[in-house]
């Protein structure tokens, strides 16, 4: 390739060029910078020194001298919703929502977190109301999910599981837990106004969506039991075994008065023992333990009780240990093990409970929805003993 002449006289050109560039560049910047209330940069300086109450105040002053500042609008309202300043977080959202210079696409994420303030303040029906305007658009799928959680809130349980099958219809992740649930919750409140069968409807339409619905099983057997169809109820109960064994402690009980009616006692026991083999449970131990202290006497219950205790070291397996002892001992022994008895069962009312796998909100109830995160079967059926 041969050196052209005229190469000497362009290449001082792209200089000069580029050098004009830069200055054009760094006086813009310096413009701008110039521009930037002071209030910005000490926001920033207290979020570097993890201040941040003192940044909110800062970011405050720069709203204020300059309005245009909609980005640090929608940041502040969100920081203010997630501390729980729900009312200024309201505010915030709120003059956004009422400037009429916003594009259509700040005007819709404006309604959008609106919406959100609203429902964090229990405001449901004004969160309703905007997340069902938002149901066109490009916030719909996220409006849906919110439109589900104030139909839950509301025990609006139709409109609920309407929302539930629209989203699984469009999200990546399957509702089947939710329709489910959701089915079971329908079926509860036409039970209750005595409409029996189309409650068990509900209840199979939800082993439809979730085959492994322990709580459809549950219920079913327990209209059938009401009913006086004791054999009926005891088919549908034995049938959580084969979805989850761990959830046949919450049906146990029922179990065993079931085969009582009937006769069968002690094949009901059988059963019971037998799952247990299968998989441990403390909550299944401790109905075990009862039904055969009731029937069998303290000496069996106690060879039981030590069994547990061996294959299970738990409290509340010791706890059934010195229950049995208590009823065999001498009346002068009897004193000491209820003072240890009384201790263990301090003990194990302080520290068992219910844990949510999702958020580990502890409670003394099981939930077949979680009331701290709102997850739904969150709780597994067994009491967990905090170290």
């Amino acid at each position: 390739m041969e050196f052209e002449l005229w190469w000497l006289l362009v290449l001082p050109l792209f200089f000069g060029l580029g050098w004009l560039a830069a200055r054009v560049d760094i006086r813009h910047v310096m413009s701008e910078s110039r521009s930037v209330p002071a209030s910005y940069f000490r926001g920033l300086n207290y979020l570097l020194n993890e201040q941040p109450d003192r940044a909110i105040e800062a970011f405050i002053e720069v709203v204020k001298v300059d309005s245009d500042t909609v980005d640090l609008h929608f940041a502040l309202g969100g920081l203010f919703r997630k501390r729980g300043e729900i009312e200024r977080a309201i505010r915030m959202h709120q003059n956004l929502v009422e400037r009429e210079d916003l594009s259509p696409e700040r005007q819709l994420k404006a309604r959008f977190e609106l919406g959100q303030d609203y429902l964090k303040a229990g405001l449901l029906d004004r969160a309703e109301a905007i997340f069902g305007a938002l149901q066109q658009g490009e916030k719909a799928e996220e409006a849906q999910r919110f439109l589900l959680e104030i139909f839950v809130q509301e025990r609006d349980w139709g409109q609920a599981l309407m929302a539930a099958r629209a989203l699984s219809k469009v999200d990546s992740r399957s509702y089947q837990i939710e329709i489910a649930q959701l089915l079971c919750e329908l079926a509860t409140d036409t039970w209750l106004k005595d409409q029996v069968e189309v409650a068990r409807d509900y209840l199979r339409d939800a082993l439809s969506a979730n085959r492994i619905c322990v709580r459809a099983n549950m219920l079913l057997g327990d209209i059938a039991s009401a009913r006086g169809e004791h054999e009926e109820a005891i088919a549908v109960w034995r049938r959580i075994e084969l979805q989850d064994v761990l959830y046949l402690s919450l049906v146990a009980e029922r179990l065993i008065l079931a085969y009582r009616e009937i006769g069968k006692e002690r094949e009901g026991l059988q059963f019971l023992q037998q799952a247990l083999t299968r998989q441990p449970s403390q909550e299944l131990c401790d109905i075990v333990f009862s039904a055969v202290l009731r029937s069998d006497g303290a000496q069996a219950a106690l060879q039981l009780a030590q069994d547990f205790l061996r294959r299970m070291p738990s409290l509340r397996n010791l706890d059934h240990v010195l229950e049995a002892q208590i009823l065999l001992a001498a009346p002068e022994q009897q004193l000491d093990l209820q003072s240890s008895k009384q201790a263990v069962q301090r003990y194990i009312q302080a520290k068992s409970a219910y844990v949510c796998e999702h958020c580990g909100f502890r409670a003394r109830n099981h939930f077949w929805r979680c009331p701290a995160c709102g997850r739904w079967e969150s709780f597994l059926p067994n009491k967990k003993e905090e170290n």
